[in-house]
């Protein structure tokens, strides 16, 4: 085929200026010169969703944002690539930006855990006025950074935010889920501010 990745419309030439700048324009398809301008970026993920197929890195020396998609991670032989993780690529400019053409390197020892993630300052706290009582997932986006759970019919929903689920060592939620809540009143209604998994053991009041 002629779209292998061998072909000139795929090659970094040699006698290419060096890739020092951060912006490089892209030769546009059809014409003579097909070489792309690739440059090197170091830099750590800053989050990746593998069921969205994308997510972007953070580069070192304060570039914007380069987009990593899942096409090009498992190219190289990556399955997946976790927060924190270091990563060097070789990036393309186009259109809405830098986007990843080749992964060099995936280091995944610095990787965290989302339960590991700092908290941002901007959260919003809630003063808890219930005790901790079952509820169950009603929907969750971990992508978004939110979700509601459901006491049953007739109830208001009870919003939960990632970093509460965080506070207690919880990665995700998905629907159906079994959980635990203590909750107050905030800015849109009922807020989680407590969470805990059913199969978590319970403080016990002896």
């Amino acid at each position: 085929m002629t779209g292998d990745y061998g072909s000139n419309s795929f090659s970094l030439r040699e006698e290419n200026p060096s890739l020092d700048h951060g912006r490089r324009e892209v030769t546009q398809p059809g014409s003579e010169e097909g070489a792309l301008d690739l440059v090197q970026v170091s830099g750590r993920i800053k989050w990746f969703d593998v069921a969205k197929g994308f997510g972007f890195i953070i580069p070192d020396n304060g570039m914007p944002d380069v987009l990593l998609h899942v096409t090009c991670l498992r190219r190289d032989g990556y399955q997946a690539a976790n927060e924190g993780a270091r990563i060097v690529v070789e990036a393309v400019q186009r259109p809405r930006g830098l986007q990843a053409f080749r992964i060099l390197s995936l280091d995944e020892s610095t990787a965290l855990h989302p339960s590991e993630l700092p908290l941002p300052r901007t959260h919003v706290q809630v003063v808890p006025t219930s005790g901790l009582e079952p509820a169950v997932v009603k929907w969750f986006n971990r992508l978004r950074g939110f979700g509601f759970l459901t006491q049953g019919e007739g109830k208001p929903d009870i919003f939960v935010h990632m970093e509460t689920l965080r506070r207690y060592g919880i990665a995700e939620l998905k629907p159906g889920e079994r959980v635990f809540v203590r909750f107050g009143d905030g800015s849109k209604g009922l807020m989680a501010a407590e969470v805990r998994l059913a199969d978590m053991a319970l403080p016990h009041s002896h």
